[in-house]
């Protein structure tokens, strides 16, 4: 069925409580008062609650309205985020190169507002050594405590560990940082193009008009 509500010569009741173009309660009148009256103000009869007895109406640009609301509704699809679950997978053994490098991953979902889980890959005899998974996923989570959480603490699953870091930050929030940062990026190079040659370079034509014309170049 359709979600559009009946208007105008659609409504089939014999009345109407009946709300004006401005809110304001006109009260139960029959439906072709009500009609009438939308002639009178050049405005749609909207039923906008079919279920209540008598159905309630109202006097309406129905054709703006639905303008504004699909606005509205765009807007708000526009404006949500959805927090997205990144993986990060390591090692038991990692070596401090590679273990600073996907650091840095965690470190800019984070930033990024999206929760990471990391899993901790275990293999032949490592299945034995569970602590180590254990001490390094407290150590990640350590080192970037400042940007998130742990919000699912370490489990081991199969050959595998798994912990969920959660950001401190929403992802609206991390996504409105991000813009402004952006804008003040571009607006900072902006001015740096605009900016007047700095340094003795203003002084360099006087100094040239000072000196000799005839002046013979150094070999």
């Amino acid at each position: 069925m359709s979600a559009e509500p009946r208007i105008n010569d659609r409504i089939r009741v014999p009345e109407v409580r009946l709300v004006g173009p401005s809110g304001e309660q006109v009260g139960i009148v029959p439906l072709a008062k009500a009609l009438e009256l939308a002639q009178e103000y050049d405005l749609d009869l909207v039923e906008v609650a079919a279920t209540a007895r008598p159905p309630v109406c109202k006097l309406m640009d129905y054709g703006k309205f639905k303008y504004e609301s699909a606005m509205k509704a765009r807007e708000a699809r526009k404006n949500q985020a959805h927090t997205v679950i990144k993986e990060m997978k390591l090692r038991p053994k990692i070596d401090p190169h590679d273990y600073d490098t996907k650091k840095g991953h965690v470190v800019r979902f984070l930033k990024q507002g999206d929760k990471v889980k990391i899993t901790i890959m275990f293999r032949g005899r490592e299945q034995s050594r569970p602590e180590l998974g254990f001490r390094l996923l407290q150590r990640l989570a350590s080192d970037v405590e400042d940007l998130g959480f742990i919000e699912s603490n370490p489990k081991q699953d199969g050959r595998n560990m798994i912990m969920v870091l959660g950001p401190h930050k929403k992802k609206t929030e991390a996504m409105a940082e991000a813009r402004e940062a952006q804008a003040a990026r571009k607006a900072g190079r902006q001015g740096t193009t605009d900016a007047a040659p700095q340094g003795d370079t203003a002084e360099a034509p006087a100094a040239a008009a000072e000196a000799p014309a005839d002046t013979p170049s150094e070999a």
